[in-house]
């Protein structure tokens, strides 16, 4: 919901929480003196240098510095938005959060529509379960059966059946009061447009809850028990489902191991399912989609190390060389992407129980690294004794180093190539450096539709533009060739720099957006006709974005959370410093002290 969390009430929650607890259920601790130390979640180490206090209710890690309250832990251990981790921290204690300003009647509805479909799906879900005890589920469960799957993996992942009857779940759901037009909105009606007939979408099916991070219910998979078309059906996008942002088992391998270092992303519920009943918990599987920038970008902040399975085949070839395109620009130093392939005709449900869980681990550690897969791909069906065959191969691996972040991969991988083409470094160094490209000034393309969409941008007065943008301009630019973006943005605005010029110009975009009436650039442009801030955007929406549509996002969420991180002021810092210092010497903290400590915390991440 959106509106402002009142300070009395964090105040209120923090007081009542116990961190120790909070870290306890994440961090193996023991109790050491008068605190409790363990190893750091943050940082890898052999000896504990992580302390959680509870008469001072404060973590600190004296080998890396983090250090903070309880929301400041889940913020940066569950990867949490400041309002979210609230949230959760006061579902333990039984406690409604508050909102102030929380009176825009659109965001009320935005939020209790969401609210209600989940609350749908999580009945569904109960429905499914509770059908799978049923004698009508008899085939689904012997199917169960055949799989190995105990009944333990059932609940863990709380598999269910959806009846045969065309109506089963439409009745349920129609006698507690949900109207067909909802419960078509969220996947689990079909409605047919020549007849006006409505009926379950999933009919004598072995169901799979997919669920968000915190455990949500939010759409469907399910596995035909006859010879039914699709063998396996997803929900459609939905309000609370868009299938290019979740992953299957997420939930599931968190719950199973909450620090989790690598997770192996495969291509089906049941390949989830099998490896968790072998013991292996940290697999993940995409909803009949390619893995997606977003889905890595989820993963990555998560865990150091993907692995990707794919089958030996050439079609797995192929879907491994999209990983890689896909991968590439989020290798930032310290990620590791792995490929694993499969012996042909085999997935990892079958592999798993042949070979049985050891030697599946041992093919995981043994992945290919994605430097020595790209080599080899590269290389592949090419005789690179030929010269213009190593000419192709290195243009190839060089359009893939270009798309790495600088680093030290990126160094790496043309020293590498250097070797293996005898062509010095230098050369190669200067084919990947970004060179200036001259702004162009089309035509915006149409964004979302609609009339107002194939009307032609208005012409800026003196010329093209030129110059570079400030990281808010960016955001900005972002905004106004893709106004859907607005969504990624967090609902409190206090991750603004307020120094920013653009800032505020930025905010009042987003407002606008978020009300819904301005879903094309040139309707937004029209809203600020004759003011210097409608030069301003026409300014930017004539700029090229200069990078793809499915990179994007990505962009926006890292310059989210680059003003997130450099939000607190240096004044702010020198304080938050001083007082850490007099709580190291032992000297203990007024509530006052204690409490602007708190709050300069939080402004980290709030």
């Amino acid at each position: 919901m959106s509106g402002q969390i009142p300070q009395r009430f964090i105040d209120d929650l923090l007081a009542r929480v116990d961190v120790v607890e909070v870290v306890g259920e994440r961090v193996k601790l023991k109790k050491a003196g008068r605190n409790h130390a363990g190893l750091c979640p943050f940082h890898q180490e052999k000896s504990p240098s992580f302390t959680v206090s509870a008469d001072k209710q404060f973590y600190h890690c004296f080998g890396c510095g983090a250090h903070g309250n309880a929301l400041r832990f889940l913020m940066e251990y569950e990867n949490l938005r400041f309002p979210e981790a609230v949230e959760q921290l006061a579902a333990r204690l039984g406690m409604e959060v508050p909102r102030e300003g929380a009176d825009d009647p659109r965001a009320q509805a935005r939020e209790r529509k969401h609210k209600e479909g989940v609350n749908l799906l999580e009945l569904s879900a109960s429905y499914y379960r509770e059908r799978l005890k049923m004698p009508e589920a008899e085939a689904a469960r012997q199917y169960l059966a055949e799989r190995g799957l105990s009944p333990e993996v059932q609940q863990a992942f709380a598999i269910g059946y959806a009846p045969a009857g065309w109506e089963a779940l439409k009745r349920h759901l129609s006698e507690r009061g949900i109207t067909e037009a909802v419960q078509i909105e969220y996947g689990l009606l079909v409605h047919r447009e020549d007849s006006g007939r409505t009926y379950d979408r999933f009919r004598d099916r072995v169901m799979f809850p997919i669920r968000d991070i915190r455990g949500r219910t939010i759409a469907f998979g399910g596995r035909v028990l006859g010879d039914a078309k699709p063998k396996y059906l997803n929900s459609p996008e939905t309000p609370v489902f868009h299938k290019g942002r979740e992953l299957y088992g997420l939930f599931e391998a968190r719950q199973a191991n909450p620090r989790l270092e690598r997770l192996v992303i495969v291509e089906g519920y049941m390949d989830v399912v099998a490896l968790a009943q072998f013991g292996i918990r940290n697999a993940v599987a995409t909803l009949g989609t390619s893995t997606s920038e977003e889905h890595l970008g989820r993963l990555f902040r998560m865990v150091g190390e993907v692995v990707f399975c794919f089958d030996g085949d050439r079609a797995g070839r192929q879907a491994a060389a999209r990983a890689l395109q896909t991968v590439l620009p989020q290798m930032i130093d310290g990620r590791q992407a792995r490929f694993m392939f499969l012996p042909e005709g085999e997935d990892p449900d079958t592999l798993v129980r042949r070979e049985g869980p050891e030697a599946f681990e041992d093919r995981i550690t043994c992945a290919s690294p994605l430097s020595e897969f790209l080599f080899d791909h590269a290389a592949e069906g090419r005789d690179l004794a030929a010269i213009e065959a190593r000419e192709r191969f290195a243009s190839q691996v060089l359009s893939a180093i270009g798309k790495l972040p600088e680093g030290v991969l990126k160094s790496l991988l043309l020293t590498e190539l250097s070797r293996r083409t005898g062509v010095d470094q230098s050369r190669f160094e200067a084919l990947v450096t970004p060179r200036e490209e001259p702004q162009a000034s089309p035509p915006l393309a149409a964004d979302s539709g609609g009339d107002e969409a194939s009307r032609p941008l208005p012409e800026r007065r003196g010329g093209t533009t030129g110059g570079a943008l400030s990281l808010m301009g960016r955001v900005l630019q972002l905004l106004v060739h893709e106004p859907r973006l607005v969504e990624r943005l967090p609902e409190e605005s206090d991750w603004y720099p307020g120094e920013e010029p653009d800032a505020w110009l930025c905010h009042e975009v987003e407002r606008l957006l978020r009300a819904g009436r301005y879903r094309s650039a040139q309707v937004l442009l029209a809203h600020f006709h004759g003011t210097a801030e409608g030069e301003r955007l026409a300014e930017l929406a004539r700029r090229e974005l200069l990078i793809p549509p499915r990179a994007r996002a990505a962009e926006l969420d890292g310059l989210i959370e680059h003003f997130r991180r450099h939000l607190l002021r240096p004044s702010h810092q020198e304080e938050v410093d001083a007082l850490l210092s007099k709580q190291q010497r032992g000297e203990r903290l007024s509530q006052e002290e204690r409490q602007r400590l708190m709050g300069l915390l939080t402004e980290l991440k709030g």
